[in-house]
């Protein structure tokens, strides 16, 4: 089974990509840029709800092993960043700051709460720094199309972010409520995963894609193309037609549309 990322590489990579996101931020001719993979939003909305979300993780994992988050939401601090450029980006780069020195103080294995309670992901905080790593990775490709030039996550973090998306957004004892069915993930790269629903549960497993291949009867469906195309395809920021699909791809549809928590 391939190793998630070390806590090291998941604080360096949040740090890199909140770099890339300011970046192209600044180099936008105007904040009111539309997100088309953001419906609504423009390049203003963005930065600070990324800023937002993460003052209010730096809150989550300095308060420790909690029942319920802060009492500040997301929301509030958005509401509270800067309009102006030049003090939008620093208040941006002092919420990662925030985020990146939480994280460092805690450690990878201390208790927080977090949302994903029931799922294969741990409540951590190198599992907060893990899913952080996805946030921004995902809403730098966000910023990218307001720009006209979306580029592929990098592969390190797409590689991680296939396995952490199915297991902290997917994977838990939630209740499938179709027909039995596994779905597969495959990575060019050379990484596969399976995801196998039940009225039972959920469970995400990694595989070798060379066994994955050799067992073409055990998925229902499989998803191939990088791990970027995957990942932005789990996060519904490109179509899954655009990637290869064998076998039934209504699973993929039914995977989109449900709502563990429902």
């Amino acid at each position: 089974m391939e190793k998630t990322l070390e806590f090291p590489a998941l604080l360096r990579l949040i740090d890199e990509r909140s770099v890339a996101f300011r970046a192209v931020a600044a180099a936008a001719p105007s904040l009111e840029e539309q997100v088309p993979t953001c419906p609504g939003w423009t390049l203003l909305d963005l930065v600070q709800h990324l800023g937002g979300v993460h003052r209010k993780w730096a809150a989550t994992v300095a308060a420790g092993p909690a029942d319920a988050p802060p009492a500040e939401t997301t929301s509030e601090h958005a509401s509270a960043a800067p309009r102006e450029r030049e003090a939008l980006l620093a208040w941006s780069a002092e919420s990662t700051e925030q985020l990146l020195s939480a994280l460092r103080e805690s450690g990878p294995d201390r208790g927080c709460w977090t949302w994903w309670g029931g799922s294969q992901s741990p409540q951590t905080s190198g599992a907060v720094a893990r899913h952080q790593v996805q946030e921004v990775a995902v809403h730098t490709y966000d910023a990218q199309t307001a720009l006209g030039s979306p580029q592929p996550l990098p592969d390190e973090a797409a590689l991680d972010g296939v396995d952490e998306f199915l297991s902290t957004c997917c994977a838990g004892p939630y209740t499938w409520p179709y027909e039995p069915c596994a779905v597969d993930y495959h990575a060019t790269e050379g990484r596969a995963w399976r995801l196998s629903l039940s009225a039972d549960g959920v469970r995400a497993t990694t595989m070798p894609a060379a066994a994955a291949d050799e067992d073409p009867d055990g998925a229902d469906a499989c998803l191939r193309g990088t791990a970027s195309e995957l990942v932005l395809a789990l996060y519904d920021r490109i179509p899954v037609d655009s990637l290869k699909v064998d076998g039934d791809r209504r699973h993929f549809d039914l995977l989109i549309a449900w709502d563990p928590d429902a």
